[in-house]
């Protein structure tokens, strides 16, 4: 494989007909969801047994959950639950795949023309971007687009 090609969305502040609109690219063969917990969101679109049916249904895409590419509950409530600081989340969201190695035990075909879903709107502060970010290191170029 030469080149990967990947994309990123964040289902928040969007409706699901513009969630799943986006996802309706040829270039995306399935959603790989990086969210630590896939089932109680407020989207209700976006809760795992109803994501996987309408990803199917409405874009035939399948659907998979990585929870190795999600940071702890920990890493995540000291951010989001105790106003923590976007850096310390970085470095220690970084250091977590560092040590789980994702580079090697996430196969670059589920990441090729695969879309990495988190609940963010933007890529600017997710962990979804880092995601990509530190397989771009490892592995060589990832072509990425934002689906915003």
């Amino acid at each position: 494989m030469n080149s990967i090609t990947t994309f990123t969305i964040g289902f928040t502040q969007k409706s699901a007909e513009e969630f799943f609109s986006k996802l309706k690219n040829p270039a995306i063969r399935r959603v790989v969801d990086v969210r630590l917990n896939n089932s109680s969101q407020l989207a209700g679109f976006a809760k795992r047994d109803d994501l996987a049916f309408f990803l199917k249904g409405l874009c035939d895409v399948e659907y998979i959950h990585i929870p190795e590419l999600a940071p702890t509950k920990n890493i995540l409530d000291a951010y989001k639950k105790h106003s923590g600081d976007w850096n310390v989340y970085e470095q220690e969201f970084i250091n977590l795949m560092v040590k789980r190695a994702i580079e090697k035990s996430v196969p670059k075909d589920l990441i090729d023309h695969g879309c990495l879903l988190c609940s963010e709107h933007l890529p600017k502060h997710c962990h979804r971007r880092l995601v990509v970010e530190y397989l771009a290191k490892h592995w060589g170029e990832i072509r990425t687009e934002h689906l915003t």
